[in-house]
């Protein structure tokens, strides 16, 4: 099935040569250091309104990890 393109699309400028800029790509470039252990979490607003930072947010979990071992809910 193709896809029209509407006239207020965003579009490849004339200028770029797409085959040109394909030709110098590398495939899966960042692929070890993705599996490497990059984890990506969305946070909803309201969440991203309190932990504001990565730090913000790990503190909070570890804390988190702290009060489950002393619960004695440590199942992980």
């Amino acid at each position: 099935m193709k896809r029209s393109v509407s006239s207020g699309s965003d579009e490849l400028r004339p200028e770029y040569d797409l085959r040109e800029l394909l030709k110098r790509s590398v495939r899966g470039k960042y692929a070890r250091r993705y599996h490497a252990g990059t984890n990506l979490v969305l946070l909803d607003p309201d969440v991203r309104r309190v932990f504001r930072t990565p730090g913000a947010v790990n503190e909070a979990l570890r804390l988190v990890i702290q009060l489950r071992k002393i619960r004695g809910g440590d199942r992980a």
